[in-house]
């Protein structure tokens, strides 16, 4: 349920409003823009008196919100949220470009890559240490190693780093990483998403393989629910009767997810096509579209990686793709 709240209404008054509204056991959350006031209501709303609320002089309107996510829901918190990694912006105008190579392989190729993808316009540096493979015989990547390489990384190249986190064990290995990245086989180990609610660091949050939209808005909604509301969402492709990508990049999922909740989303084209030769003309149109960022697997000897190489595009190439998608976010502005 939300109640919009009148123009003119003081800071007194939504206070007492909000004392009293959480003396019925409701959780509360104040979303503030320039012209409105709403205050989303989370839990057992169906003991409150709505006529009530409504008659109060403060309270413009009362609605009740069907679906079933709701501190992720735009008509909870209707401007939109900006995730803020030190001096970086992503979401409510804001664009970051992420890129790096899909594993960690060593110190020399880590730090190389991320001193030529920062000269190539790149905001953010990922990097796989824990690396979630189909067969248990394929490059499992350096794990805790890799997450000290990349670290390092990041003092040489000064960029923030985002890694992809496999279980809660591993939670306190990454206190030095940026952005803490939900791959899409785990979108759904809701364990881990309450850990991860329960601290402060901003959460990269990948579309399953198979997952709706609403499914993927629950589980930000489990990070949420536990007080992390740092969160940003990331179409990564969705599996289909397609064979020749390796899934289905589904684009339509920027406008949708901007029409649904607050929240930032960011487009990863690699995972999605599977093929270098694609990844630029995807990421052109995931700017087109809308979308607050756009990660791409960059390695500096494609041919010779130990993870997913066939997607992976040059430093070089990456240069000049941040370049058009610059054009490209400038030409929709």
């Amino acid at each position: 349920m939300i109640a919009v709240l009148k123009r003119g209404t003081t800071i007194e008054q939504r206070e007492h409003l909000i004392r009293w509204l959480k003396n019925m056991n409701l959780d509360v959350h104040v979303s503030s823009g320039k012209e409105i006031t709403v205050l989303g209501l989370v839990g057992d709303t169906s003991r409150l008196d709505t006529e009530l609320l409504t008659s109060l002089e403060i309270v413009e309107s009362v609605k009740r919100v069907s679906e079933p996510f709701k501190q992720a829901n735009r008509k909870f918190h209707p401007a939109d949220t900006v995730v803020k990694i030190g001096d970086i912006k992503i979401g409510g105008g804001n664009f970051a470009m992420i890129a790096g190579p899909c594993s960690v392989e060593s110190q020399d190729q880590i730090t190389q890559i991320a001193l030529d993808v920062k000269a190539g316009g790149a905001d953010i540096l990922r990097g796989g240490a824990f690396k979630p493979r189909t067969s248990p015989y394929a490059f499992q990547g350096l794990k805790d190693e890799g997450i000290r390489m990349l670290t390092e990384a990041k003092k040489v190249s000064g960029m923030p780093i985002i890694t992809e986190i496999m279980n809660v064990r591993s939670l306190e290995l990454f206190e030095d990483v940026d952005i803490i990245q939900v791959g899409a086989r785990n979108m759904q180990n809701f364990d881990l998403l309450q850990e991860l609610g329960k601290t402060q660091k901003p959460i990269l949050l990948k579309r399953g393989l198979a997952n709706t939209l609403q499914e993927l808005l629950m589980s930000a909604e489990y990070i949420m629910s536990e007080g992390n509301e740092n969160i940003i969402l990331c179409e990564r492709g969705i599996r289909t009767y397609e064979t020749y990508t390796r899934n289905t990049l589904d684009l339509s999922a920027v406008p949708v997810l901007h029409n649904l909740t607050h929240l930032p989303v960011i487009v990863d084209p690699s995972h999605a096509t599977g093929k270098a030769s694609l990844v630029p003309s995807m990421a052109l149109a995931a700017a087109a579209c809308g979308a607050d960022g756009i990660m791409v697997e960059v390695h500096n000897d494609p041919t010779c990686a130990l993870c997913d190489g066939a997607q992976s595009i040059t430093p070089d190439q990456f240069a000049t793709l941040n370049k058009k998608v610059q054009t490209v976010r400038e030409a929709i502005k």
